[in-house]
């Protein structure tokens, strides 16, 4: 197997061993209280593209939907960056969710006793777990030259997570007022300082 896609394998199934934990929270807040759990195709629209994604850079690790092996060589030095990309931007990932403890949750939702983190890479910009799901996406999908993937994270996969990103904006600020506008002020919004 390419040495690529075998980096790209291993560290999809570890990263995703990792993210159970978070599955297994998103379980869970289905089965506690919460305060607000608003009804939108933003719940679960999102994260089923990604599971689709998941899936087709799980073909391409087997090479299935990506470019001929004759491309490998020549869009190597293209490939060790996607590598380095994916690698970075999954383990951010999984930091960002970690990092939000009971704030957590793979729905949009306010708990009852949610707070607002401003830590962290939250302390920075709202949207980490977004940026990172999107750029590690890229990432794997560049370095195993998975034609097919490509254009479902860019033309599908982003969209839906920056409107998902700004509803979950919009419903934290219903909920956190003044709080959420000054952290909004001092942080960008998936890019730092950039609204």
């Amino acid at each position: 197997m390419d040495p690529i896609n075998l980096l790209v394998g291993l560290n999809l199934f570890v990263s995703m061993s990792a993210n159970l934990t978070a599955a297994k929270k998103g379980l869970k807040t289905k089965l506690t209280g919460a305060k607000e759990r608003p009804v939108t195709y933003l719940q679960k629209l999102p994260p089923n593209i990604a599971a689709v994604v998941l899936i087709l850079l799980i073909l391409g690790v087997f090479k299935i939907f990506t470019l001929p092996a004759e491309y490998e060589e020549q869009y190597f030095n293209l490939r060790v960056i996607g590598l380095v990309v994916f690698l970075v931007f999954s383990w951010l990932q999984v930091y960002a969710f970690k990092s939000l403890g009971e704030s957590y949750s793979q729905d949009i939702v306010i708990f009852k006793k949610h707070e607002l983190h401003k830590n962290g890479l939250y302390k920075v910009i709202r949207h980490p777990q977004y940026l990172s799901q999107i750029l590690s996406d890229l990432g794997a999908a560049v370095a195993l030259l998975a034609y097919v993937a490509v254009p479902v994270i860019l033309l599908v996969e982003i969209p839906l997570f920056i409107l998902r990103a700004v509803y979950e904006d919009k419903l934290l600020e219903k909920h956190f007022g003044e709080e959420f506008k000054n952290y909004k002020k001092k942080t960008g919004f998936m890019i730092p300082f950039i609204g």
